[in-house]
């Protein structure tokens, strides 16, 4: 099993979703090379389209994400990653999850509290 990776230019979407909890953490990205790399070493990589590189979740923050199960959408161009949260946060802003913003009428509101504070993370 593996994904189309001719769909969507080589790149395609890939939803975190932490294991245990069934909480989405953070959509990403993710090449053939990514793919072949998280299938070998058990853990998270991405494709950063900012940095135009590939990147192991945590290389930096320590907040590696381990894979637990991988699923392919019926099309196999939507990658869902199962994954156990190390460290307990998957937002470089700090958070557990990327989603951690709510819009509430016109508002945005926080909903979640800081795990770690990224001015000391990534110096």
């Amino acid at each position: 099993m593996k994904p189309n990776f001719t769909k969507g230019g080589g790149l395609l979407p890939v939803v975190v979703q932490e294991a245990q909890s069934g909480v989405v953490l953070m959509l990403a990205y993710m090449n053939e090379t990514a793919w072949e790399s998280t299938i070998k070493t058990g853990l998270a990589t991405y494709w950063s389209r900012s940095r135009g590189k590939l990147w192991v979740k945590g290389e930096s923050s320590g907040n590696v994400q381990k894979v637990k199960e991988i699923m392919l959408d019926c099309d196999e161009d939507t990658i869902l990653l199962k994954v156990e949260q190390i460290g307990g946060a998957a937002c470089h802003t700090g958070y557990a999850s990327c989603f951690y913003r709510r819009l509430n009428g016109e508002a945005v509101e926080i909903v979640a509290e800081r795990i770690f504070n990224p001015e000391e993370v990534y110096k």
